[in-house]
């Protein structure tokens, strides 16, 4: 039996359909956090993955201890980068995201991340 050129139509369309849904079903959004929410109440957030936008605290960063902070508007959270490179763009006074696990080390929350992320530089200066 042959399929007319609507059915064959038919069949590519709800196949499509079918497959932008899973793909959409599949698709688990990560919410980005500001250093002042996370530090708002980071018991919430302790050992989980977290992802963080801030700014690296001018003067902050240590390459021997491989830690900088990260600062918001109020807060701030020292940042361990053991586990991640160091992306071009990256310096102090940047707007960057971290990726990572938030734990407590020696009585201050600290960001052990695994993705440090920079955005283009010429695409935020005027």
């Amino acid at each position: 039996m042959a399929l007319t050129r609507i059915s064959r139509l038919l069949i590519v369309f709800g196949s499509s359909l079918a497959v932008l849904g899973l793909m959409m079903a599949s698709v688990d959004p990560e919410i980005q956090y500001s250093v002042d929410e996370i530090m708002g109440e980071p018991v919430k957030f302790q050992d989980g993955h977290i992802f963080v936008r801030g700014v690296v605290s001018p003067g902050s960063l240590d390459n021997q201890e491989m830690r900088f902070i990260l600062k918001g508007v109020t807060e701030e959270i020292s940042v361990d980068f053991t586990g991640s490179p160091i992306p071009d763009g990256f310096d102090e006074g940047r707007t960057i995201a971290v990726r990572g696990e938030l734990m407590k080390q020696n009585g201050i929350w600290v960001i052990e991340s695994f993705e440090i992320q920079t955005g283009c530089p010429s695409k935020y200066e005027s």
